[in-house]
């Protein structure tokens, strides 16, 4: 069974920094890319930050330059460490990763860890 845990949500001050973990068990986790998504309330989850197999990375605008996506193979371990955190980056941060068989595509999700930055 895919599991994906979240940690290192917390409330900081506008200009401050956070690094969330996301913690991978049940799949081959360097066979896999990993996601990080947000949801704020009364908007859509949207995708923040992309890492492939292979390293490449892809962010949303208004977070380039501020956050990194990284992860650590041995560790099954994603990350995603934020900086000049601005009021707009409040939200439930989830980890996210797929698995793809012949067949189908099954996502799997993280249960989320809040962010909340204080202006």
């Amino acid at each position: 069974q895919v599991q994906l845990v979240e940690s290192g949500g917390g409330l900081v001050p506008a200009g401050g920094s956070l690094n969330v973990s996301c913690v991978a068990s049940g799949i081959i986790f360097a066979g896999n890319a990993m996601d990080w998504y947000r949801q704020a309330p009364g908007k859509q989850r949207e995708l923040v930050a992309t890492l492939t197999v292979t390293g490449n990375t892809n962010y949303v605008d208004s977070v380039k330059g501020r956050f990194t996506i990284s992860r650590d193979n041995a560790k099954n371990t994603v990350y995603l460490q934020m900086n000049s955190l601005k009021p707009e980056d409040t939200a439930v941060y989830y980890c996210h990763t797929y698995v793809l068989t012949a067949r189908r595509r099954d996502d799997y999700w993280g249960q989320g860890t809040q962010v909340t930055v204080s202006s």
